[in-house]
């Protein structure tokens, strides 16, 4: 499965966790996330990256025009919606996205199944809570198309594989404190999200 480290603040955390295996790396512009972090912080991180690697811009109630403004300075190439918007705020966006699906019930994560999307247990915080979603509700539907975060850690993803999800998305799980990665367990998730079973 696929990784991404969510919550990255620091030039030595993003090179951890790309040289751990990580896919891709997520940079939180939400000023109210202990994670937060500001554009120059994230140019000065993203520019020094390798470049096969993907980065992602996370942004909670922004405007089509701050999120392509940002994503484009900052050179991510992939922003994260993690709020409900309409077609006509998605087709005013430049850069690619995902949309975030923020599930209370399980009829929730089966919005978007046509497209990629990240389905996250619903938090009045925006994500990086720690709280984790019935895995029951992804029994019997096609997961191929969704990256599942909520509540994630190395040692609680080695039962999803059966589920054939198309990545895994952790922040908090893999943290000293906020913002601060722990490398042993950075490296442990994506071990073993890449067992075979």
């Amino acid at each position: 499965m696929r990784t991404k480290i969510c919550g990255i603040t620091s030039y030595k955390d993003a090179m951890m966790a790309i040289d751990a295996g990580a896919d891709a790396l997520g940079f939180v512009f939400y000023e109210k996330s202990p994670r937060y972090i500001t554009i120059k912080q994230a140019k000065d991180i993203i520019k020094r990256l390798p470049p096969l690697v993907q980065k992602v811009a996370l942004f909670v109630n922004k405007d089509a025009k701050d999120i392509n403004f940002i994503s484009k300075e900052v050179g991510a190439n992939l922003a994260q919606i993690h709020f409900e918007a309409d077609e006509e705020f998605f087709s005013r966006l430049t850069i690619p996205h995902i949309k975030v699906i923020r599930a209370k019930k399980k009829e929730d994560i089966l919005r978007y199944s046509d497209e990629y999307r990240l389905v996250d247990a619903y938090s009045d915080a925006y994500g990086g809570m720690g709280k984790q979603l019935n895995l029951e509700w992804f029994e019997d539907i096609d997961c191929s198309k969704i990256i599942l975060a909520g509540g994630l850690n190395p040692k609680n993803i080695t039962s999803l594989q059966k589920y054939g999800f198309y990545g895994l998305d952790v922040s908090s799980g893999v943290e000293l404190s906020h913002g601060i990665k722990d490398a042993q367990k950075v490296k442990e998730f994506i071990l073993n999200a890449n067992k075979r079973v």
